[in-house]
């Protein structure tokens, strides 16, 4: 693999509870290329969302090494992990996670506007009629169904072009047409836009359609389709 846009050795994550510390991740080495798509799969409580958290630079580690898009994860201070989602992360959540005072449009160009995009309300309704949803960009979030909803949580990931998007059970509040509409769009963002996706689901089906399957368990990486196409090979 050439210089990969992820790099996690010894990866170890420990999160504080009211019982005490609790170590979500035990050692997680992992190394993804630019313009990979992989599915993250695994049981409840596996660690998919907390690498997840990491990789986005909204939690720490707590030992190990993380490099994603040549950034030390561990270094960087709150400013810095800031700019870094700003510039190179795109994230799509089960529950969208939209501003419900703000319309499709304004929802869209907000990670534009905080970079300074004068073309922000522009590119975000582009965005916006890329998914289909050209025709409800002044419409707020509790004026749309949960697939519309969803698809504007996506224009808002794609819309800055980041290198990386970060998607977690994207389709889990959706019924199957209509997640299956919202994946076949986010995978062709994707595919246009040359992005690394890592997709975190329960459903093998959807993780099948990435090009390589990652599984989690207990905090651990137990399988990874990548390294047993290596040994075959």
């Amino acid at each position: 693999m050439s210089k990969p846009l992820i790099d996690a050795a010894g990866l170890v994550f420990t999160a504080r509870a009211a019982s005490g510390p609790v170590q979500v991740l035990r050692g997680v080495d992992l190394r993804i290329a630019e313009g990979e798509a992989v599915g993250i799969v695994g049981p409840s409580g596996s660690g998919k969302t907390s690498l997840l958290m990491l990789l986005a630079g909204l939690e720490t580690p707590s030992a190990g090494r993380l490099t994603v898009a040549g950034r030390d994860m561990g270094a960087l201070d709150e400013d810095a992990l800031a700019r870094f989602r700003r510039d190179e992360v795109g994230i799509v959540f089960q529950a969208f996670h939209l501003v419900p005072t703000m319309t499709a449009r304004e929802n869209v160009a907000m990670p534009l506007e905080f970079a300074g995009r004068r073309d922000a309300f522009e590119r975000a309704a582009a965005a916006l009629a890329e998914v289909g949803l050209g025709h409800r960009l002044d419409h707020y979030p509790g004026q749309m169904s949960g697939g519309e909803q969803q698809r504007v949580a996506l224009a808002r990931a794609v819309v800055a072009e980041p290198r990386l998007i970060l998607a977690d059970e994207p389709t889990g509040n959706l019924d199957r047409a209509t997640g299956t509409m919202v994946m076949d769009l986010l995978f062709g963002l994707r595919a246009r836009l040359g992005t690394t996706l890592l997709l975190i689901t329960h459903d093998p089906l959807l993780a099948e359609r990435c090009g390589r399957q990652v599984r989690m368990e207990d905090g651990r990486i137990v399988e990874d389709t990548a390294a047993l196409k290596l040994a075959a090979e």
